[in-house]
């Protein structure tokens, strides 16, 4: 039980005491607390009985503030007062319910605050009653899980691997909480790399925050990196998650790891933001894929409009099923001043980031702020099959205030998609891992900032284009017909003539309607005589027919009547007058409405002349609504064109597999 996977099975074995009284669903309700119990237990284990002591000392009420006191004693910011430990809750196996809740509510405030996220009171009752709690905590003192035996990063991977494998055989989605180190890794060395002279100066603090930080897995990576870097250096981690049990294993990771355990909070990141005046050096996040922001809707909804860019939403909202871009932005709100020292941070996305919607779009407007800006560093595209959770390709952002001069204006694409290991075995949808060698490869490329086979160097304005509105004239002849003048009866403004109005006096409701009816016969009656007068190209022209109609006939028709008349007669035809304005402008023709995305460094006009001009010479772009949009198509950049197979070649392989058919066909018929 030395090894990893010894320790992971081993607790993974002690889960099956749980069979019966839970369901596998259930398990890591249990499981996950008891692990971390157990790994505070060893922890305080060798200063327990100095704790006590000192307690007494201190029980007289004289020192109101034991918490420094104590803490001293433990070498962690946290204690456990009870006289209990796992191993002396064995020595009473008729009162394990009432210890073990005893030996909780030990903890110090803070700690026991963080314990209590687990919800795991509620089941030491229902384990008791079903004879399994004496169990767990005997099998449980059976691992040693102190920091010398199973370091923090090792209890890491421990808690995440176990995660998995209740969520797996639950079947739930597998890894909702973590992302792989060997990703992490390759963030951090990312984020840290332009800082390494800086990070490596004596007694240098800087600060790291993750919005979305789940178990802490990005912390405590962070952290360590920093510590192989420089051992007197300090991070300070701070992070929230809105998951009760992921927070729990988080605070008591970092608790362990004597980090401040007020910086790890409980709660939404957009609607209850613990740090909402806190400023990073660093950032790193993996938020969910494709997850709706319904239930925080009308609070971001209200930032945006209230506070545009006073706030962290100001830049635009994305369409409600996706808010991954929704933490992007909460995470620059919260960058420091360039002249303070700027920030970098890196975050994890899928595809749709990159090109999600249309010029205009909540989407485009984000993609727009943060380029325009100059905050977007670089991407790197990740193989796919990476994840626990999903087989996707995703894709690394790295997005900071303080780019290098060089860097300045530029955007790097780096093209990671190869650069993987199959493993031997996967783990949920993991079945791909970015070793060593290969993550130093890309953060080389990184470093080296030019163009080369898996890299691409863009200015910012690369990504940006013009969503113009190419219009062309609307063209249409007019007449009276049969099949026309049905059409004139089937519309709207036609048929309310005659609908008459709610009113309480049904005798004056009915003689209103006749009333219409009468007009509706009367308009039919006075148009009758233009059916002789053939196909009308100018629509002025019969307009004026109309109208000298209408008058013969004695009938007031209003504007508005006689415009929706004119459009049930119209038929468009590219031979007949161009309808215009009052201006004697040109009228444009909905129908045939186009739009052309004009890259934000060629010139409009030119553009014009060369794409659309020689095929529609009477278009014209109508400026105001033109709208300027950013995307990145990814793929484009690196595609590399493949040719078929020589159709020789392909016609060989067809006559070959038509002979093992015919073989095989051969053999069952004889």
């Amino acid at each position: 039980m030395n090894s990893f996977s010894g320790k992971v099975n081993f607790i993974w074995s002690v889960a099956d005491l749980l069979r019966g009284p839970y369901c596998p669903n259930q398990y890591k309700d249990v499981m996950l607390p008891m692990t971390v119990l157990r790994r505070l237990d060893c922890v305080l284990e060798p200063t327990k009985d100095k704790v006590l002591a000192k307690q007494k000392t201190l029980s007289g009420g004289k020192v109101k503030k034991i918490d420094p006191l104590l803490c001293r004693v433990t070498g962690v910011p946290f204690y456990n007062t009870s006289r209990y430990s796992f191993e002396k809750l064995k020595g009473d196996p008729n009162n394990i319910a009432a210890n073990l809740t005893n030996y909780i509510k030990g903890f110090s405030t803070r700690a026991r605050e963080i314990i209590e996220s687990f919800g795991f009171e509620e089941h030491i009752g229902k384990l008791d009653k079903a004879d399994r709690l004496y169990l767990l905590v005997s099998r449980f003192c059976d691992i040693n899980l102190h920091p010398q035996e199973v370091s923090n990063l090792e209890m890491g991977y421990i808690f995440e691997e176990l995660i998995r494998r209740f969520n797996e055989a639950s079947n739930e989605e597998a890894g909702d909480h973590f992302t792989p180190r060997e990703v992490i890794r390759l963030m951090v060395n990312l984020i840290f790399m332009p800082d390494s002279d800086v990070l490596t100066a004596r007694g240098i603090v800087k600060t790291l925050y993750d919005p979305a930080c789940g178990t802490g897995g990005m912390l405590s990576v962070a952290e360590d990196y920093v510590r192989e870097l420089n051992p007197d250096a300090r991070l300070e981690v701070f992070g929230q998650d809105y998951n009760a049990q992921a927070y729990a294993i988080c605070g008591s990771d970092m608790m362990i790891k004597g980090q401040d355990i007020e910086h790890i909070a409980y709660g939404d990141s957009f609607t209850d933001d613990r740090f909402p005046r806190h400023r990073f050096d660093y950032m790193l996040a993996n938020p969910p894929f494709g997850v709706e922001w319904k239930p925080e809707a009308d609070f971001i909804t209200r930032e945006h409009e209230e506070q545009g860019f006073g706030g962290r939403f100001g830049a635009g909202l994305p369409r409600i099923n996706d808010g991954s871009l929704l933490f992007i932005m909460h995470m620059i709100s919260k960058m420091k001043d360039p002249k303070e020292g700027g920030t970098r941070l890196g975050i994890v996305f899928n595809g749709s980031p990159l090109f999600t919607g249309a010029a205009g779009s909540g989407e485009s407007e984000i993609r727009r702020w943060i380029i325009e800006n100059d905050w977007l560093e670089a991407i790197v595209a990740l193989p796919d099959q990476l994840f626990y959770n999903t087989g996707i390709y995703t894709y690394l952002w790295i997005v900071t205030n303080r780019k290098k001069p060089g860097r300045r204006g530029k955007i790097q694409l780096i093209d990671g998609t190869k650069f993987f290991k199959k493993m031997r075995k996967s783990l949920g949808n993991k079945r791909n891992e970015v070793c060593d060698d290969q993550r130093d490869e890309i953060t080389r490329l990184y470093g080296d900032f030019k163009d080369a086979d898996h890299v691409r160097i863009f200015d910012n304005q690369d990504f940006g284009y013009r969503r113009i509105t190419v219009e062309r004239p609307l063209r249409l002849n007019f007449a009276v017909d049969e099949a026309r003048i049905a059409r004139l009866k089937e519309t709207t403004a036609f048929a309310n003539l005659a609908a008459g109005k709610k009113r309480k006096d049904t005798k004056a409701a009915q003689a209103e309607i006749e009333e219409g009816r009468r007009l509706q016969e009367g308009i039919l009656a006075a148009l009758r005589p233009l059916a002789g007068k053939g196909v009308v190209k100018n629509r002025e022209q019969f307009a004026e027919m109309m109208k000298e109609a209408f008058k013969k006939a004695g009938l007031k028709i209003s504007a508005v009547l006689l415009k929706a008349f004119l459009m049930a007669l119209a038929e468009r035809d590219e031979t007949a007058d161009v309808c215009t304005d009052a201006k004697g402008n040109p009228e444009p023709d909905p129908d045939l409405r186009d739009y052309e995305n004009v890259p934000l460094k060629e010139d409009v006009d030119e553009y014009m002349k060369r794409e659309v001009l020689p095929h529609v010479p009477d278009a014209w772009i109508d400026e105001s609504k033109t709208k300027v949009g950013y995307e990145i198509n990814f793929n484009r950049y690196f595609y590399k064109y493949t040719p078929p197979r020589p159709l020789e070649e392909i016609e060989t392989d067809l006559k070959q597999i038509e002979k093992e058919i015919a073989d095989m066909l051969a053999e069952v018929t004889e």
